[in-house]
């Protein structure tokens, strides 16, 4: 069964926060199975964007688990707004949480290509 996405958002941002990065919910989506948008900033103003790696990345033992993969990597911030608005009109539903933090670790679970 796959983590609920306000529970996987809630301690995502706790995770951020002891790590004495920030990290804030920019737009809230459906609680149980939204999809996550993650915008993260970086000093130099540029952003990298995760968003929820495709099915054919997860492995057979993985159904339940939530991985992203890199959809922008340091890009201009006009960019990741422009991407997560055409990902809005496909999906109303969706999270975007925003992190100011240059090293994420494993934080965020990545696709084994992502």
């Amino acid at each position: 069964m796959r983590l609920r996405a306000d529970i996987f958002v809630s301690a995502l941002l706790r995770r951020v926060f002891a790590s004495g990065d920030f990290a804030a919910v920019e737009k809230k989506g459906a609680e149980e199975a939204g999809a996550i948008f993650i915008r993260q900033h970086f000093r130099s103003g540029l952003e990298t964007l995760y968003a929820p790696a495709p099915q054919t990345a997860f492995d057979e033992g993985q159904a339940g688990d939530r991985l992203f993969e890199i959809r922008l990597s340091r890009s201009e911030p006009e960019a990741v707004r422009a991407m997560l608005e055409r990902e809005r009109k496909f999906d109303p539903d969706l999270w975007i949480v925003e992190l100011e933090a240059e090293e994420l670790g494993d934080m965020i679970p990545l696709a084994k290509d992502g």
